[in-house]
């Protein structure tokens, strides 16, 4: 078994209970993390799109991202839990090229959102979603404390 390092997020909020799993000798990931563990109550958010609640969409790429996010927190704070608390994000993307040209503006977008907490994640390319117009779909794993 490979040996492990905890490390917190940057500045975790109160509460928080999550620590990130980095394997030693691993490069630094980026953007995300390789791994979160917590412990407490766990909240599963449904696929989100860059959907308003009227069902207006976003325009491009990075505005559903920004909005589906925004998605992500509404239901989390249902809850009573913050972005702080989620452990894992699955994107799927209509258009992975597309997501690739947008690193940027993106990463913008997100810590705009989400601040500078970054969870364990996997982006991946689908064919199509359920509503033609939806460019993502994000799902989210959170863990509030007890």
């Amino acid at each position: 078994m490979r040996d492990v390092t905890m490390i917190d997020q940057p500045a975790p909020r109160e509460g928080a209970g999550l620590v990130t799993l980095q394997p030693e000798g691993w490069p630094a990931p980026r953007g995300y993390a390789n791994g979160m563990m917590g412990r407490g109550r766990v909240v599963f958010v449904g696929g989100q799109i860059g959907w308003d609640a009227e069902g207006r969409f976003a325009d491009g790429m990075v505005g559903q991202i920004a909005q589906a996010l925004r998605n992500i927190l509404a239901v989390l704070a249902a809850a009573g839990g913050g972005p702080q608390h989620i452990a894992r994000l699955t994107w799927y993307v209509t258009d992975m090229e597309a997501y690739r040209e947008n690193l940027k503006p993106l990463g913008r977008a997100y810590r705009e959102v989400m601040g500078a907490h970054y969870p364990a994640m996997a982006v991946m390319r689908v064919v199509e979603l359920v509503e033609r117009e939806a460019l993502v779909e994000i799902e989210a794993t959170a863990v509030l404390p007890e």
